[in-house]
């Protein structure tokens, strides 16, 4: 279905016509509609389905809307009403630096053309600049939690006629453990409000707190759960672990690699592997929460003109990366919480492009691709690299914790949504 079909604004649809945009996704023609109704909406989708449109779309019109109605004959050749200006109407929570970076350039994209105002707040930057582009007036904030609530203490700007509520990646957001301060959040919007919820997964944990933000949301998963994007290719190498590096290596150079994002679990594994990789040959930099924002953003500049053939990043910080054409993934070992292992491959195969997703696996990993696995509810089929053989001598070491049958009742329980048992003292 074209976006023609969805009732947008016309000055809307000539935006999306210059930037080529011309039928809608999946979530966006699910969405935006019950949007455009005033229905709460809580929505899982993959990053890459145009999830971001969905949401700013309609908020836009309705922007716009109001904007509209505000006029009279006298103001009717002015742009906006100066005191529209000075409200907010939309929020949009996100998770981290790179996310709100990502939404804010998204939403100045679709309202180019138009009078509406768009800022975006987040840590480690001058708080005082944010705070002089919100005197100045903004319809629609996207903001970190944190920052957010340092603004909000500082008296630097009102939520009180906020109409829009959005939360973008709000797995992530209680993943990061931010749910204390949603919580305090909340009590500073309006409880008359349209609150749109968008998460990569819809699990028990996302559906429980839901429940004190959305009312009568309509539900909408625009894809299994649990499930990939079906433009990834999965490929799981079984080889030892000290020679994961040298496969890595070895994979970019033979292949021809461009802009190959890693995960790492740590920020010293990343720091790490880029130092091997360096003198290995290859041109890579570490992306993680330890380098400050200047740096971060200069080297994912370095990264998306092509000018550094590997970005090793830590899965916070990797949140909300926006990289067009991103051709591979690569798992240095699998993540400790399987939900981040969809998280990842899923910075490939977007918009429909083909993706590879590459897992680097050694026999301390078997227990962690067990519980992948019985998530996923598929296998991960195993292969060797030439050259780069397993010595199938070594074994992992469990403990009745860690054997396949006690990982796969775990995962399955968590599947569920069941609490593991306890012990009653």
């Amino acid at each position: 279905m074209s976006f023609a079909q969805l009732s947008l604004h016309p000055s809307l649809m000539t935006r999306l016509a210059e930037l080529n945009y011309q039928q809608a996704t999946p979530i966006q023609l699910q969405a935006i509609p019950a949007i455009l109704s005033g229905q709460d909406v809580m929505a899982g989708a993959q990053t890459g389905t145009g999830k971001t449109a969905a949401f700013a779309l309609p908020i836009l019109q309705s922007i716009l809307s109001l904007q509209l109605s505000a006029q009279t004959p006298s103001t009717a050749n002015q742009a906006t009403p100066p005191q529209l200006n000075k409200v907010i109407r939309a929020l949009v929570l996100v998770p981290t630096r790179e996310l709100a970076q990502q939404v804010h350039h998204s939403i100045e994209q679709y309202a180019q053309g138009s009078s509406i105002t768009s800022v975006m707040v987040y840590g480690g930057v001058s708080i005082g600049a944010q705070i002089r582009q919100l005197g100045a007036g903004v319809d629609i904030l996207v903001a970190t939690p944190g920052r957010l609530l340092d603004l909000l203490r500082k008296r630097a700007l009102s939520l009180s006629q906020l109409t829009h509520l959005v939360f973008d990646e709000a797995d992530r957001m209680l993943d990061m453990g931010f749910k204390d301060e949603i919580i305090d959040v909340l009590k500073q919007v309006p409880k008359t409000r349209q609150t749109l919820l968008f998460s990569a997964t819809l699990d028990d944990r996302i559906f429980s707190f839901s429940k004190r933000l959305l009312r009568s949301p309509k539900v909408i998963e625009v894809a299994k759960r649990n499930t990939t994007a079906a433009s990834i290719v999965e490929r799981v190498y079984h080889l030892d672990s000290n020679r994961k590096c040298a496969a890595l290596c070895h994979l970019i150079k033979v292949e021809k690699w461009q802009q190959t994002l890693i995960f790492s679990r740590t920020k010293q594994g990343a720091d790490a592997l880029v130092k091997q990789m360096k003198h290995a040959g290859v041109s890579a930099e570490a992306f993680h929460a330890d380098l400050s924002q200047a740096v971060r953003e200069q080297v994912l500049s370095q990264f998306k003109c092509g000018e550094l053939t590997a970005l090793v990043a830590t899965d916070v910080a990797a949140r909300g990366l926006d990289i067009s054409e991103l051709n591979y993934v690569v798992n240095m070992e699998l993540p400790f919480q399987v939900e981040d292992y969809v998280h990842r491959i899923g910075r490939t195969g977007r918009a429909g492009n083909q993706g590879q997703a590459i897992t680097l696996f050694s026999v301390d990993d078997e227990p962690l691709l067990i519980k992948l696995e019985t998530f996923l509810d598929r296998r991960l089929p195993q292969q060797w690299l030439t050259g780069f053989e397993p010595d199938l001598t070594q074994m992992a070491v469990t403990t009745r914790k860690t054997t396949k049958s006690a990982l796969k009742q775990q995962a399955r329980k968590k599947a569920l949504g069941q609490r593991p048992s306890r012990n009653k003292k």
